[in-house]
Protein backbone atom coordinates (compact mmCIF):
# COMPACT_ATOMS: atom_id res chain seq x y z
CA UNK A 1 0.00 0.00 0.00
CA UNK A 2 2.46 2.35 0.84
CA UNK A 3 4.49 1.19 -2.70
CA UNK A 4 1.34 2.58 -3.67
CA UNK A 5 0.83 5.95 -2.37
CA UNK A 6 4.50 6.87 -2.82
CA UNK A 7 3.42 6.09 -6.71
CA UNK A 8 0.31 8.25 -6.45
CA UNK A 9 2.09 10.96 -4.80
CA UNK A 10 5.28 11.02 -7.65
CA UNK A 11 2.32 10.84 -10.26
CA UNK A 12 0.60 13.76 -8.93
CA UNK A 13 4.01 15.74 -8.98
CA UNK A 14 5.03 14.81 -12.13
CA UNK A 15 1.81 15.61 -13.47
CA UNK A 16 1.56 19.23 -11.88
CA UNK A 17 5.01 19.92 -12.77
CA UNK A 18 4.54 19.47 -16.31
CA UNK A 19 7.12 16.71 -16.38
CA UNK A 20 4.89 13.62 -16.59
CA UNK A 21 5.51 11.58 -20.00
CA UNK A 22 1.93 10.58 -21.77
CA UNK A 23 2.33 7.36 -19.92
CA UNK A 24 2.83 8.68 -16.68
CA UNK A 25 -0.52 10.84 -17.55
CA UNK A 26 -2.25 7.51 -18.36
CA UNK A 27 -0.97 5.95 -15.21
CA UNK A 28 -2.63 8.64 -13.30
CA UNK A 29 -5.84 8.46 -14.76
CA UNK A 30 -5.57 4.70 -14.71
CA UNK A 31 -5.22 4.00 -10.65
CA UNK A 32 -8.51 6.78 -9.68
CA UNK A 33 -10.20 4.76 -12.45
CA UNK A 34 -9.51 1.17 -12.65
CA UNK A 35 -8.56 0.63 -9.01
CA UNK A 36 -9.87 -3.17 -8.46
CA UNK A 37 -12.55 -1.54 -5.81
CA UNK A 38 -13.76 1.72 -4.30
CA UNK A 39 -12.52 0.28 -0.63
CA UNK A 40 -9.10 -0.21 -2.62
CA UNK A 41 -8.74 3.38 -2.95
CA UNK A 42 -10.20 4.92 -0.17
CA UNK A 43 -8.09 2.38 1.40
CA UNK A 44 -5.19 4.23 -0.20
CA UNK A 45 -6.38 7.61 0.41
CA UNK A 46 -6.66 6.78 4.28
CA UNK A 47 -2.99 5.70 4.29
CA UNK A 48 -1.77 8.73 2.27
CA UNK A 49 -3.53 10.84 5.40
CA UNK A 50 -2.59 8.44 8.32
CA UNK A 51 0.92 9.05 7.01
CA UNK A 52 0.21 13.22 6.34
CA UNK A 53 -1.30 13.50 10.10
CA UNK A 54 3.15 12.75 11.01
CA UNK A 55 4.26 14.91 8.19
CA UNK A 56 1.84 17.75 7.53
CA UNK A 57 0.96 18.48 3.82
CA UNK A 58 2.71 18.09 1.07
CA UNK A 59 1.52 20.41 -0.90
CA UNK A 60 0.59 24.09 0.50
CA UNK A 61 -3.39 25.22 -0.83
CA UNK A 62 -2.87 26.91 -3.58
CA UNK A 63 -0.08 24.60 -5.32
CA UNK A 64 -3.59 21.64 -4.57
CA UNK A 65 -5.73 24.21 -6.52
CA UNK A 66 -3.96 24.14 -9.22
CA UNK A 67 -3.33 20.35 -9.55
CA UNK A 68 -7.07 20.07 -9.20
CA UNK A 69 -7.39 22.32 -12.14
CA UNK A 70 -4.49 20.58 -13.84
CA UNK A 71 -6.11 17.20 -13.67
CA UNK A 72 -10.21 18.67 -14.57
CA UNK A 73 -8.68 20.83 -17.35
CA UNK A 74 -9.40 19.59 -20.75
CA UNK A 75 -5.91 19.04 -22.14
CA UNK A 76 -2.27 19.71 -21.20
CA UNK A 77 -1.96 22.85 -23.57
CA UNK A 78 -4.66 24.29 -22.03
CA UNK A 79 -3.98 27.68 -19.09
CA UNK A 80 -4.90 26.27 -15.60
CA UNK A 81 -7.60 28.60 -15.25
CA UNK A 82 -9.80 27.15 -18.04
CA UNK A 83 -13.37 26.41 -17.32
CA UNK A 84 -13.55 22.77 -15.65
CA UNK A 85 -15.06 20.61 -18.68
CA UNK A 86 -13.29 17.49 -19.99
CA UNK A 87 -15.63 14.95 -21.19
CA UNK A 88 -12.83 12.22 -21.36
CA UNK A 89 -11.64 11.76 -17.97
CA UNK A 90 -13.36 9.15 -15.84
CA UNK A 91 -15.61 11.22 -13.45
CA UNK A 92 -16.59 8.23 -11.87
CA UNK A 93 -13.51 8.59 -9.88
CA UNK A 94 -13.28 12.65 -9.52
CA UNK A 95 -14.79 12.41 -6.01
CA UNK A 96 -12.26 10.38 -5.10
CA UNK A 97 -9.16 12.46 -6.53
CA UNK A 98 -10.69 15.57 -5.47
CA UNK A 99 -10.87 13.50 -1.74
CA UNK A 100 -7.18 13.02 -2.02
CA UNK A 101 -6.35 16.24 -2.75
CA UNK A 102 -8.26 17.64 0.18
CA UNK A 103 -6.17 15.54 2.65
CA UNK A 104 -2.88 17.27 0.47
CA UNK A 105 -3.62 20.54 1.06
CA UNK A 106 -7.33 21.28 -0.90
CA UNK A 107 -9.88 23.73 0.48
CA UNK A 108 -12.45 25.12 -0.61
CA UNK A 109 -13.36 23.26 -4.20
CA UNK A 110 -14.78 19.69 -3.98
CA UNK A 111 -15.65 18.30 -7.39
CA UNK A 112 -17.60 15.14 -7.41
CA UNK A 113 -19.88 12.95 -9.99
CA UNK A 114 -19.69 9.57 -7.57
CA UNK A 115 -22.47 8.35 -4.74
CA UNK A 116 -19.99 7.25 -2.74
CA UNK A 117 -17.51 10.13 -1.74
CA UNK A 118 -14.67 9.60 0.83
CA UNK A 119 -14.52 12.42 3.76
CA UNK A 120 -11.56 13.49 4.79
CA UNK A 121 -11.54 12.86 9.01
CA UNK A 122 -9.03 16.24 10.09
CA UNK A 123 -10.44 19.01 11.45
CA UNK A 124 -13.83 18.06 9.67
CA UNK A 125 -16.60 16.74 12.14
CA UNK A 126 -18.62 13.95 10.97
CA UNK A 127 -22.11 14.49 10.83
CA UNK A 128 -24.90 11.95 10.80
CA UNK A 129 -28.41 12.82 10.39
CA UNK A 130 -30.81 11.13 12.14
CA UNK A 131 -32.87 11.34 8.48
CA UNK A 132 -31.58 11.81 5.12
CA UNK A 133 -32.97 12.66 1.93
CA UNK A 134 -33.36 11.04 -0.75
CA UNK A 135 -32.38 12.51 -4.63
CA UNK A 136 -35.21 12.98 -7.00
CA UNK A 137 -36.01 11.28 -9.98
CA UNK A 138 -38.03 10.38 -13.16
CA UNK A 139 -41.64 11.91 -11.67
CA UNK A 140 -44.21 13.43 -13.64
CA UNK A 141 -47.98 13.86 -13.97
CA UNK A 142 -49.36 14.33 -17.46
CA UNK A 143 -52.80 16.01 -17.49
CA UNK A 144 -54.86 15.93 -20.42
CA UNK A 145 -57.23 17.89 -21.56
CA UNK A 146 -60.76 16.22 -19.99
CA UNK A 147 -58.69 16.62 -16.97
CA UNK A 148 -57.30 12.61 -16.64
CA UNK A 149 -54.12 12.95 -14.72
CA UNK A 150 -51.57 9.96 -15.54
CA UNK A 151 -48.68 9.52 -12.69
CA UNK A 152 -46.15 9.42 -15.96
CA UNK A 153 -43.44 7.03 -13.59
CA UNK A 154 -45.95 4.63 -12.38
CA UNK A 155 -47.31 4.23 -15.83
CA UNK A 156 -46.12 1.36 -18.52
CA UNK A 157 -44.11 1.78 -21.14
CA UNK A 158 -46.54 2.06 -24.40
CA UNK A 159 -49.41 3.92 -25.51
CA UNK A 160 -51.35 6.33 -22.56
CA UNK A 161 -53.54 7.98 -24.38
CA UNK A 162 -55.20 9.35 -27.68
CA UNK A 163 -56.78 12.55 -28.15
CA UNK A 164 -58.24 12.67 -31.87
CA UNK A 165 -55.32 11.20 -33.82
CA UNK A 166 -52.67 12.14 -31.68
CA UNK A 167 -50.81 9.38 -29.33
CA UNK A 168 -49.24 10.16 -26.33
CA UNK A 169 -46.38 7.10 -25.87
CA UNK A 170 -44.06 6.65 -22.82
CA UNK A 171 -40.81 4.97 -24.42
CA UNK A 172 -38.35 2.35 -22.68
CA UNK A 173 -36.13 5.17 -21.85
CA UNK A 174 -38.53 6.88 -19.48
CA UNK A 175 -39.65 9.56 -22.54
CA UNK A 176 -42.74 11.11 -23.05
CA UNK A 177 -43.61 11.43 -26.79
CA UNK A 178 -46.46 13.02 -29.25
CA UNK A 179 -47.09 11.41 -32.16
CA UNK A 180 -49.74 13.69 -34.28
CA UNK A 181 -52.02 12.19 -36.78
CA UNK A 182 -54.22 14.10 -39.39
CA UNK A 183 -54.94 17.61 -39.10
CA UNK A 184 -58.67 17.36 -38.90
CA UNK A 185 -58.74 17.33 -34.74
CA UNK A 186 -58.62 20.26 -33.23
CA UNK A 187 -55.49 20.74 -31.09
CA UNK A 188 -56.25 20.84 -26.84
CA UNK A 189 -54.08 21.52 -24.34
CA UNK A 190 -51.89 19.07 -22.23
CA UNK A 191 -49.69 19.78 -19.15
CA UNK A 192 -46.39 18.18 -17.98
CA UNK A 193 -45.75 18.85 -14.50
CA UNK A 194 -42.66 17.55 -11.97
CA UNK A 195 -43.33 17.50 -8.31
CA UNK A 196 -40.57 18.51 -6.39
CA UNK A 197 -38.26 15.54 -6.17
CA UNK A 198 -38.63 15.08 -10.18
CA UNK A 199 -37.70 15.91 -13.70
CA UNK A 200 -38.78 14.64 -16.80
CA UNK A 201 -38.03 14.57 -20.54
CA UNK A 202 -40.92 14.81 -23.37
CA UNK A 203 -41.02 15.20 -27.18
CA UNK A 204 -43.30 17.44 -28.48
CA UNK A 205 -45.96 17.11 -31.35
CA UNK A 206 -43.42 18.89 -33.36
CA UNK A 207 -40.60 17.01 -32.30
CA UNK A 208 -38.47 19.63 -30.07
CA UNK A 209 -37.22 17.71 -27.40
CA UNK A 210 -37.60 19.28 -23.96
CA UNK A 211 -35.85 18.54 -20.18
CA UNK A 212 -38.33 19.94 -17.02
CA UNK A 213 -36.39 20.44 -13.85
CA UNK A 214 -38.13 19.77 -10.24
CA UNK A 215 -41.25 21.92 -9.30
CA UNK A 216 -42.23 22.87 -12.82
CA UNK A 217 -44.45 22.36 -16.05
CA UNK A 218 -44.93 22.68 -18.90
CA UNK A 219 -48.60 23.60 -21.44
CA UNK A 220 -48.59 22.65 -24.95
CA UNK A 221 -51.02 21.88 -27.63
CA UNK A 222 -51.68 18.26 -28.97
CA UNK A 223 -50.34 19.91 -32.35
CA UNK A 224 -49.21 23.51 -33.26
CA UNK A 225 -51.53 25.21 -35.81
CA UNK A 226 -51.42 29.14 -36.86
CA UNK A 227 -48.07 31.30 -37.17
CA UNK A 228 -46.83 30.01 -33.94
CA UNK A 229 -45.73 27.69 -31.55
CA UNK A 230 -45.98 28.18 -28.24
CA UNK A 231 -45.74 26.77 -24.95
CA UNK A 232 -46.19 27.97 -21.47
CA UNK A 233 -43.74 26.81 -18.67
CA UNK A 234 -42.90 27.29 -15.05
CA UNK A 235 -39.79 26.08 -12.82
CA UNK A 236 -36.96 25.44 -15.46
CA UNK A 237 -36.43 23.42 -18.81
CA UNK A 238 -34.54 22.88 -21.34
CA UNK A 239 -35.06 23.33 -24.97
CA UNK A 240 -33.95 21.79 -28.16
CA UNK A 241 -36.31 22.87 -30.61
CA UNK A 242 -36.65 21.52 -33.80
CA UNK A 243 -36.47 23.95 -37.06
CA UNK A 244 -39.74 25.51 -38.75
CA UNK A 245 -38.93 29.17 -40.09
CA UNK A 246 -42.23 29.65 -41.07
CA UNK A 247 -43.93 28.82 -37.22
CA UNK A 248 -41.58 30.14 -34.85
CA UNK A 249 -41.30 28.50 -31.48
CA UNK A 250 -42.39 30.79 -27.91
CA UNK A 251 -41.97 29.64 -24.93
CA UNK A 252 -44.04 31.96 -22.04
CA UNK A 253 -43.44 32.69 -18.61
CA UNK A 254 -45.42 35.22 -16.38
CA UNK A 255 -45.78 38.35 -18.48
CA UNK A 256 -42.19 37.14 -20.46
CA UNK A 257 -41.89 35.46 -24.02
CA UNK A 258 -39.04 33.79 -25.73
CA UNK A 259 -39.25 33.51 -29.31
CA UNK A 260 -37.00 31.11 -31.40
CA UNK A 261 -36.60 29.47 -34.81
CA UNK A 262 -34.57 26.78 -34.04
CA UNK A 263 -32.42 26.08 -31.19
CA UNK A 264 -30.64 25.10 -27.94
CA UNK A 265 -31.39 26.77 -24.68
CA UNK A 266 -32.20 26.93 -20.96
CA UNK A 267 -34.99 28.96 -19.19
CA UNK A 268 -35.37 29.22 -15.55
CA UNK A 269 -38.27 30.97 -14.14
CA UNK A 270 -39.14 29.70 -10.29
CA UNK A 271 -41.04 32.01 -8.14
CA UNK A 272 -38.94 31.66 -5.54
CA UNK A 273 -36.00 33.01 -7.68
CA UNK A 274 -35.12 36.79 -7.74
CA UNK A 275 -34.60 36.57 -11.46
CA UNK A 276 -35.59 34.42 -14.55
CA UNK A 277 -32.75 33.43 -16.52
CA UNK A 278 -32.94 32.11 -20.28
CA UNK A 279 -29.57 31.11 -21.69
CA UNK A 280 -28.71 30.38 -25.28
CA UNK A 281 -26.35 27.57 -26.08
CA UNK A 282 -27.20 27.66 -30.08
CA UNK A 283 -28.98 29.62 -32.43
CA UNK A 284 -30.91 33.06 -31.38
CA UNK A 285 -33.45 33.93 -29.76
CA UNK A 286 -35.48 37.01 -28.53
CA UNK A 287 -36.71 38.03 -25.01
CA UNK A 288 -39.17 40.43 -24.23
CA UNK A 289 -41.52 41.54 -21.20
CA UNK A 290 -43.68 44.36 -22.60
CA UNK A 291 -40.81 46.80 -22.15
CA UNK A 292 -37.91 45.52 -22.32
CA UNK A 293 -36.39 42.91 -24.68
CA UNK A 294 -32.84 41.86 -26.39
CA UNK A 295 -31.62 39.17 -28.61
CA UNK A 296 -29.41 36.57 -27.50
CA UNK A 297 -26.45 35.02 -29.41
CA UNK A 298 -24.88 31.98 -28.08
CA UNK A 299 -23.11 31.80 -25.02
CA UNK A 300 -25.64 34.80 -23.43
CA UNK A 301 -27.81 34.79 -20.53
CA UNK A 302 -30.84 37.04 -20.59
CA UNK A 303 -31.44 38.19 -16.57
CA UNK A 304 -35.01 39.71 -15.68
CA UNK A 305 -35.96 40.72 -12.06
CA UNK A 306 -38.83 40.92 -10.57
CA UNK A 307 -39.16 44.63 -11.43
CA UNK A 308 -39.07 44.27 -15.30
CA UNK A 309 -35.70 45.30 -15.55
CA UNK A 310 -33.54 43.25 -18.39
CA UNK A 311 -29.81 42.87 -18.97
CA UNK A 312 -27.96 40.56 -21.46
CA UNK A 313 -24.78 39.30 -19.93
CA UNK A 314 -21.97 37.73 -21.88
CA UNK A 315 -19.80 35.31 -21.70
CA UNK A 316 -22.58 32.91 -19.34
CA UNK A 317 -21.37 30.09 -17.25
CA UNK A 318 -23.54 27.87 -19.66
CA UNK A 319 -22.09 25.18 -18.30
CA UNK A 320 -23.48 25.80 -14.66
CA UNK A 321 -26.87 26.74 -16.07
CA UNK A 322 -27.39 23.74 -18.03
CA UNK A 323 -25.61 21.09 -15.34
CA UNK A 324 -29.09 19.95 -13.70
CA UNK A 325 -30.06 18.46 -17.33
CA UNK A 326 -27.10 16.16 -17.01
CA UNK A 327 -27.24 14.63 -13.18
CA UNK A 328 -24.92 17.71 -11.77
CA UNK A 329 -24.92 20.12 -8.89
CA UNK A 330 -22.48 22.83 -10.26
CA UNK A 331 -22.05 25.70 -8.40
CA UNK A 332 -19.42 29.08 -8.86
CA UNK A 333 -19.34 31.67 -7.12
CA UNK A 334 -22.95 30.40 -5.02
CA UNK A 335 -24.38 31.82 -1.93
CA UNK A 336 -25.54 29.03 0.78
CA UNK A 337 -28.96 30.17 -0.03
CA UNK A 338 -28.93 30.16 -3.74
CA UNK A 339 -27.41 26.40 -3.23
CA UNK A 340 -29.99 25.42 -0.87
CA UNK A 341 -33.30 26.84 -3.25
CA UNK A 342 -32.31 24.00 -5.48
CA UNK A 343 -31.45 21.76 -3.07
CA UNK A 344 -35.10 22.53 -1.20
CA UNK A 345 -36.52 21.86 -4.92
CA UNK A 346 -34.32 18.23 -5.84
CA UNK A 347 -34.51 16.44 -2.32
CA UNK A 348 -38.50 17.89 -1.45
CA UNK A 349 -37.53 18.96 1.51
CA UNK A 350 -37.81 22.28 3.92
CA UNK A 351 -34.81 24.90 4.54
CA UNK A 352 -34.58 26.79 7.81
CA UNK A 353 -31.74 28.90 9.21
CA UNK A 354 -30.60 29.28 13.16
CA UNK A 355 -29.67 32.80 12.87
CA UNK A 356 -28.69 35.06 9.86
CA UNK A 357 -27.48 32.96 6.47
CA UNK A 358 -24.20 32.39 6.23
CA UNK A 359 -22.40 34.85 4.26
CA UNK A 360 -20.09 32.36 2.14
CA UNK A 361 -19.84 31.69 -1.73
CA UNK A 362 -18.66 28.32 -2.67
CA UNK A 363 -17.54 26.58 -6.18
CA UNK A 364 -18.04 23.07 -6.67
CA UNK A 365 -19.98 20.08 -8.61
CA UNK A 366 -21.11 17.00 -7.61
CA UNK A 367 -23.63 14.20 -8.48
CA UNK A 368 -27.08 14.73 -8.00
CA UNK A 369 -27.54 11.23 -7.40
CA UNK A 370 -26.31 11.40 -3.80
CA UNK A 371 -28.13 11.63 -1.11
CA UNK A 372 -28.87 15.39 0.75
CA UNK A 373 -26.53 14.49 3.34
CA UNK A 374 -23.38 14.25 1.13
CA UNK A 375 -24.65 17.69 -0.62
CA UNK A 376 -24.29 19.12 2.64
CA UNK A 377 -21.09 17.22 3.68
CA UNK A 378 -19.41 18.92 0.88
CA UNK A 379 -20.54 22.41 2.71
CA UNK A 380 -19.11 21.18 5.25
CA UNK A 381 -15.33 21.35 4.26
CA UNK A 382 -16.03 25.08 4.22
CA UNK A 383 -17.76 25.13 7.53
CA UNK A 384 -20.94 24.98 6.93
CA UNK A 385 -23.10 23.16 10.01
CA UNK A 386 -26.91 21.15 9.26
CA UNK A 387 -28.83 18.93 10.73
CA UNK A 388 -31.35 16.97 8.57
CA UNK A 389 -34.40 15.76 10.37
CA UNK A 390 -38.20 14.76 9.10
CA UNK A 391 -37.44 16.38 5.19
CA UNK A 392 -35.94 19.42 6.78
CA UNK A 393 -32.36 20.32 6.36
CA UNK A 394 -31.55 23.42 9.43
CA UNK A 395 -28.25 25.40 8.45
CA UNK A 396 -26.83 26.08 12.16
CA UNK A 397 -24.61 28.94 13.24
Amino acid sequence: MSELYARLDYLFNTYYNGTATPAERDELFEIINSSATDAELASLIHHAWDKLDDHGPLFDRSKSEDMLMQILRTNPEQSVAAPVKNNNLPWRRLGVAASFLLLVGFGAYIYSNQKKQVIAKKNIAKIYPKNDALPGGNKAILTLANGKTITLDSAQNGLLAQQGTTKINKTRNGQLVYETGTNVDAPVINTVSTPRGGQYQLVLPDGSKVCLNSASSLSFPTRFTGKTREVTITGEAYFEVAKNPQMPFRVKSDNTTVEVLGTHFNIMAYNDEAEMKTTLLEGSVKISNGTANGILKPGQQAVLNKAGRLKVLNDADVDDEIAWKDGIFQFRDAGIDAIMRQAARWYDVEVAYEGKIPQREFTGRISRNVKASELMSMLGYAGVKFKIEDKRITIQQ
